[in-house]
């Protein structure tokens, strides 16, 4: 039968653990919630990424699945919890909210899934709460584990509500398969109300323009006297400082030549994590004045041509820069080495290609289309001679899987591209250069014997993300598929390692705990 953990004990436990952390600061002294003016609250979200090594872990091996308006930002990001409702009390200064949406980790590697739901947020308790259902198929028969209102992290809470410090609760680490969970920091917690949009009104009147949503309070003459620490749940609103009506002294035309530009994109950062990993053993190099994020982040490709048609809403740039993928090195022989180079991004009406040139343990292919583009917007519009286009959703195509050896399935969502091109000479990018300008990047590119290890002499302009220079074990996961990846999992003189089986498989096997 079923385990199940009942709302009263968890929630208990949640008091419990909250204030043996010190974390009740929220609390006004001799305040009683029997006697508390209770405002309802409504239209709140919830961003937590529970934490960022369980998200690897399970981004590595599994999926993570969202349901119910529940949503996960890109690059296996933090998970979003909406239409969030409940009470604030005027007294206390305390939010008491439940969220919808569900969230799904699973792994059948692992033999684990663990599915949350009815994710709260209490304030004056200052826990996380969820219920949660866990079945383990791990040691053969399945084993269903639930609780409702399982406390899953305590929380910093503060005025702002933004950023707040968690810690993870022995309960958490129950469910999520490792008691070293246990009083780890867990990713920081945000809770915001979603900012319903202006409509201006049909006929402006002077008195009420740009009026201020009230902040939720039981009657005009309740006023707010929150101590330090005591969360707001008021919108925050800031001014408006959008774009100057002035235009450049030199407006770019509609179309014509692009001068310079960037492109960002981390390819899949399962597959970043998976090479710099204790597994591959390997490192990232970027090359040809491409550069890397700090932390075996994304990669920015410059020096971008090509050409711009505003009033069409097409874009055509191709960027310089390389980056190479490294690992399984036995006796100098690699068994993965991926290059890309020579990226080519286009859109059209908001749908587009990025292609790249390819080559994979020494085997080249010019102008691989590796992923269909799809933008947020349609048009292309230039602010002071600089065209934008940030979060473009990618996916890879039947081309770009077969460029990771058929490992990633064609339809796999990769990391989102930013697109940044300037359209004269005096053009500011967002990275604070001018146009026709661009900075190579150095490092020392070491041998990847090991994961953070090697030697090797001077990278020229190449840096790297696991050998010698900038370190890296990890990164963030992304939710799609398995992640081991593809290319020449096999060693490169003949000695061949099947994908998905034989090693790998035994690899998978041994990963029984995060």
């Amino acid at each position: 039968m079923p385990v199940r953990r009942r709302r009263s004990t968890a929630l208990a436990a949640a008091v419990a653990t909250a204030a043996a952390l010190g974390a009740t600061v929220l609390v006004t002294a001799g305040a009683t919630t029997a006697t508390a003016a209770e405002v309802p609250l409504k239209d709140y979200e919830l961003t937590w990424g529970v934490k960022q090594s369980y998200r690897n872990y399970v981004g590595m091996f599994g999926t993570f699945t969202t349901s119910g308006g529940a949503t996960q930002a890109a690059g296996n990001g933090a998970f979003t919890f909406v239409d969030g409702t409940g009470t604030y009390d005027t007294t206390g200064h305390t939010v008491d909210l439940a969220f919808k949406g569900g969230l799904v980790s699973k792994s059948a590697a692992h033999g684990f899934e663990i599915t949350l739901t009815d994710v709260r947020f209490d304030s004056k308790a200052a826990a996380i709460t969820a219920d949660v259902k866990k079945v383990d198929t791990s040691a053969g028969a399945p084993k269903t584990t639930e609780g409702d209102d399982v406390p899953l992290a305590t929380v910093a809470v503060t005025r702002e509500m933004k950023d707040m410090a968690t810690t993870l609760t022995a309960e958490a680490g129950e469910y999520l398969g490792s008691a070293s969970y246990a009083g780890a920091a867990g990713d920081p917690l945000t809770v915001v109300q979603k900012t319903p949009p202006t409509t201006p009104p049909a006929s402006p009147s002077p008195s009420r323009t740009q009026t201020q949503e009230p902040s939720p309070s039981a009657s005009q003459t309740t006023t707010e006297e929150p101590g330090t620490g005591s969360p707001d749940p008021s919108p925050t609103k800031t001014a408006d400082t959008g774009p100057s009506p002035s235009a450049s002294a030199t407006e770019a035309a509609t179309r014509g030549e692009i001068a310079d530009g960037t492109l960002g994109w981390g390819v899949k950062q399962t597959f970043r994590a998976y090479v710099t990993g204790p597994i591959a053993k390997g490192r990232v190099t970027v090359s040809g004045g491409a550069t890397q994020a700090a932390g075996n982040g994304a990669f920015t490709f410059k020096d971008a041509t090509g050409t711009y048609d505003t009033d069409a809403d097409r874009l055509t740039a191709s960027f310089k820069g390389a980056v190479n993928f490294k690992g399984h090195e036995t006796n100098g022989t690699y068994g993965l080495d991926l290059t890309l180079s020579n990226l080519k991004a286009t859109l059209d009406g908001g749908s587009g290609k990025l292609s790249a040139d390819v080559d994979s343990l020494g085997t080249g292919s010019k102008g691989v289309v590796l992923a269909d583009l799809k933008a947020k917007s349609g048009d292309l519009t230039a602010e002071k001679n600089v065209i934008t286009v940030d979060g473009v959703a990618a996916t890879l195509t039947a081309a770009g899987a077969k460029a990771f050896g058929d490992f990633y399935p064609a339809g796999t969502s990769l990391d989102a591209v930013d697109l940044s091109v300037a359209l004269s000479d005096d053009a500011q990018l967002p990275d604070g250069g001018t146009a026709g300008t661009s900075g190579g990047s150095g490092g020392t590119g070491g041998s990847a014997g090991s994961a953070g290890g090697g030697t090797g002499g001077t990278g020229g302009t190449a840096s790297t993300v696991g050998g010698t220079g900038t370190t890296t074990g990890g990164g963030s996961l992304a939710s799609t598929g398995s992640d081991i990846p593809g290319p020449a999992l096999g060693a490169a003189a003949g000695v061949a390692v099947a994908i998905g089986a034989g090693a790998v498989y035994a690899t998978r096997r041994r990963r029984a705990q995060p």
